[in-house]
């Protein structure tokens, strides 16, 4: 089994997962993962979106007003657990005190009101993505998928973490790796 101070350093990293994942729910998935103790793991899918929901129709039903210019980009599905709580990951020119958790050098993770309302303002953090819900692992639950090769592990990359092509992150996480999906065996990779 993987020590935790060989996993410790995933915070920040980029998990891909591997041709024929046997969770559906994961099939394609790069996560962010935020969060890692020897008690759990958490991160954010980055490459699903959570239905037709867009930013403007979510920050308007929670009576954000919106002062500045909003995208109209759509909210991911961040993961299965929590779908009800918001997650916003973004640059480091924002921090609510005591809310804000540093996930790397420039990268943040923010879920209370205040970041939603500076992504309304006139004055948004540089970059951000806004997600519901999260992908969360038991102890030693992540370690074990990595062990039995679930997911690949990959740097972050601010650009695939932000940019709105989520059809083609999974490709373009893969090929940072230098793997081509083509040459993975489907079918080798084990549940979520």
């Amino acid at each position: 089994m993987m020590e935790l101070q060989e996993t410790e350093g995933l915070i920040g990293k980029l998990l891909i997962a591997m041709p024929g994942i046997d969770d559906e729910r994961f099939e394609k998935s790069v996560i962010l993962l935020c969060a890692h103790t020897e008690e759990h793991a958490m991160g954010i899918v980055l490459n699903k979106e959570m239905g037709d929901l867009r930013l403007p129709d979510l920050l308007d039903q929670l009576n954000v007003p919106i002062i500045g210019l909003l995208p109209d980009e759509p909210v991911l599905h961040g993961g299965p657990v929590g779908q009800d709580r918001g997650f916003v990951i973004h640059s480091e020119d924002f921090e609510s005190a005591g809310a804000t958790v540093n996930i790397t050098d420039g990268l943040r993770l923010t879920a209370t009101k205040e970041v939603l309302n500076a992504i309304a303002s006139a004055d948004p953090p540089n970059r951000s993505r806004l997600a519901l819900g999260y992908s969360g692992w038991g102890p030693n639950q992540l370690e074990a998928e990595l062990k039995q090769n679930v997911w690949l592990v990959a740097d972050a990359d601010e650009d695939i973490i932000f940019d709105t092509d989520f059809d083609e992150k999974w490709e373009r996480a893969m090929k940072k790796l230098g793997v081509s999906p083509s040459q993975l065996q489907p079918g080798t990779a084990g549940r979520a």
